[in-house]
């Protein structure tokens, strides 16, 4: 019962910052982390994220059914549990629509172009998924070719999601996406954006383990396989 309450407590604390920092208005967003093998807790339909309670939190199964809690699942709730039963190393997803990446999302543009340190050394490049109808499962379908090699993804016309370890490392990469987003849309409006060398981003990668970052390289592959196909053109 405490790992359930403390869990429910992150969750509406994520939920109150993705709202202060304008990645969701009204009723929109939704959260989600891992209770056991089984069951996650996810964020009812119909709140907002910036005003719930631990105690408006459901706890459900990876096919929906409510365990515990009144209301319904959120909307969006089989995204998350498609990105669970795909994804055993995720314990939370995080979905928003940062301002400035639903933008890019809109506009058909993924974040990925190989500029900003940070952002390589954690996640690599932000792909832009084809347009899913949002809750139903036509939306994860069109995610599921970018789950194995990325820890966030633009939804097209949509917004964009991210995963963790964590509900803190899910929120931070949402973060994380809305600010590459506007370094980008800047560094555009200026007139260019100056990607990093291939050997300045292999190093980055290989810096990975200094900064205590764990498991594979989100993007590692996607970056890879771009340099190959730049090598052929």
């Amino acid at each position: 019962m405490m790992k359930k309450v403390k869990l429910a407590e992150e969750m509406v604390e994520v939920g109150r910052r993705l709202y202060q920092s304008g990645f969701v208005a009204a009723n929109d967003g939704n959260i989600s982390v891992r209770f056991n093998e089984k069951h996650v807790l996810i964020t009812p339909s119909g709140v907002s994220k910036g005003f719930m309670s631990a105690s408006s939190m459901l706890l459900v199964n990876l096919e929906g059914e409510v365990i515990e809690g009144e209301g319904r699942p959120s909307t969006e709730s089989a995204m998350h549990f498609d990105i669970y039963k795909h994804r055993p190393d995720v314990q939370a997803v995080v979905h928003a629509h940062p301002p400035t990446a639903t933008g890019f999302a809109v506009a058909g543009i993924p974040l990925d172009q190989l500029a900003m340190p940070e952002l390589i050394v954690t996640m690599g490049t932000i792909p832009l998924a084809p347009y899913g109808m949002p809750g139903t499962d036509e939306l994860p379908s069109t995610l599921r070719p970018y789950y194995q090699e990325h820890d966030a993804i633009l939804l097209s016309n949509h917004g964009a999601v991210t995963m963790g370890r964590t509900l803190t490392e899910a929120l931070f990469k949402m973060e994380s996406v809305e600010m590459c987003a506007k370094i980008l849309f800047t560094a555009r409006m200026l007139g260019r954006v100056r990607e990093l060398s291939d050997e300045q981003v292999d190093k980055l990668v290989d810096s990975r383990s200094f900064y205590g970052l764990k498991g594979a390289h989100p993007g590692k592959k996607i970056i890879e396989q771009r340099r190959k196909k730049g090598e052929q053109s």
